[in-house]
């Protein structure tokens, strides 16, 4: 289900990181940005909703495409049903987690459906994982996980210039 809009599959490992930006970007805009207007648009009175992000950085709240199988994989079916039932951080936390393996399962459909090859799959993999996932973004992990890693790198950045090593280890030895 893309919403109406018009839209031609990515071929390319650049094209398939560009949709799953694309997505990504609406979806975490969905889950931040404009969390009050999704919350209210997941119902749980309505039938089972799902959450779309689609390369145009736009995202909406529908039902599951009729056709069976649906032409990409579908996102997590019946999100407004949990809407209630947890507190609203929790219930974010959970559709960000789903997303993440929706936007993964979409852009190794196309992968799949392209025929891309281990080291294609590689790089894709390898550019979709030095982005923090969605659920990162949402909780804030992201953030403190980047505040960390800099405070690593300039500590061990120190710690190495100032040491020297005098005797390195053997090749064989355990130390």
């Amino acid at each position: 289900m893309e919403g109406g809009q018009q839209y031609s599959s990515p071929r390319t490992v650049e094209e398939v990181f560009r949709d799953f930006k694309g997505r990504r970007a609406a979806l975490i805009k969905a889950l931040t940005t404009d969390v009050e207007e999704f919350f209210h648009q997941c119902d749980p009175e309505k039938e089972n909703l799902c959450l779309y992000g689609f390369p145009s950085e736009q995202w909406e709240v529908n039902i599951p495409a009729e056709e069976v199988p649906p032409e990409l994989p579908e996102p997590a079916l019946g999100i407004n049903f949990a809407r209630d039932g947890m507190q609203e951080k929790d219930w974010i936390s959970l559709v960000a987690v789903h997303s993440d393996a929706w936007l993964l399962s979409v852009s190794f459909y196309f992968g799949a459906r392209f025929g891309f090859d281990k080291a294609d799959r590689r790089r894709l993999f390898n550019m979709i994982n030095d982005l923090p996932t969605i659920f990162e973004v949402v909780t804030g992990t992201a953030k403190k996980q980047q505040k960390e890693k800099t405070t690593h790198d300039s500590n061990k950045s120190k710690s190495n210039s100032n040491s020297k090593v005098l005797f390195p280890p053997l090749p064989y030895s355990n130390v």
